[in-house]
Formats: structure tokens, sequence, C-alpha cells
């Protein structure tokens, strides 16, 4: 088996690119009039297991942890309250976000753990059995 702290660096390394990438497609999608506030947070976990080698719970956990960071310094960048545009002052008042923001946060950091605790589908370590191919009856 490969190295778990390389592989755990490079999860953390693809979950930061994911992350950014995220943010700007957040942006962009806002600027389009949409909203899709859990993709910052989905793609920190898909950024995360792309890379990473081996399945990893507390690496699942640093990445929903993340998620929910990134998910609300996104919501606050591109949505701040009125009242108080501080970053702090939505942080201490994140429950008067929407049902539907608390939700997209929630459904974000969900992903990221989920995806960001297994490696890429295509590793096939002794965690994880190789694909099997169909006999060719032809």
């Amino acid at each position: 088996m490969r190295n778990p702290i390389v592989s755990n660096l490079l999860g953390l390394g693809g979950a930061t690119v994911g992350g950014i990438l995220g943010f700007y497609i957040f942006g962009w999608i806002v600027r389009q009039g949409f909203y899709g506030l859990m993709i910052p947070g989905a793609l920190v976990g898909l950024g995360c297991s792309m890379l990473a080698q081996h399945r990893s719970l507390a690496r699942g956990i640093v990445c929903g942890l993340a998620a929910l960071a990134l998910g609300l310094y996104t919501e606050w960048r591109f949505r701040p309250f009125v009242d108080d545009g501080s970053f702090t002052y939505l942080v201490t008042h994140f429950y008067l976000l929407t049902s539907l923001t608390l939700l997209m946060l929630v459904l974000g950091s969900v992903f990221a753990f989920w995806m960001g605790k297994d490696a890429n589908p295509l590793f096939t370590g002794p965690d994880k059995p190789a694909p099997t191919t169909r006999p060719n009856l032809d």
C-alpha cells in the first residue's frame, strides 16, 4: 500500500483545488440568477477522493468540516447579511439563514464527508477490490 501520509496530503490538496473551483463555479452560477451553495462543499469531497489512495474516516471528517466553513464563507462573500455584513455576524447568526441555505450547507458538508472518506474509485489497493470484467461470450 502507498504511504497513507502522502495519500492524505494528496487528498487534502485535491480538496483544496476542488473547494477553490467550487467557490468560483458558485459565483458564476449566482451571477446567472441561480443558487447552488452545496457545490463548493461537494467539490471539496470530490477533489479529495480523486487524489486520495486509501480510505480514511478522519479525512472525511476534515473534508466535511472544511466544506461547512467554505459554505459559510461562500455565502458571506456572495450574500452577506444586510444588518451587518461581517463574517463574524454571519457565523454567530447562521440560524437566521433561510431553510434552503441551511439545507444546502448541510448537504454540501455531507457530500464532502461521504466522498472525502473514500479513495479514488479507480484506485485498487488492499482495501478496495479490483474491478471485475465481464467474460466475453462471443
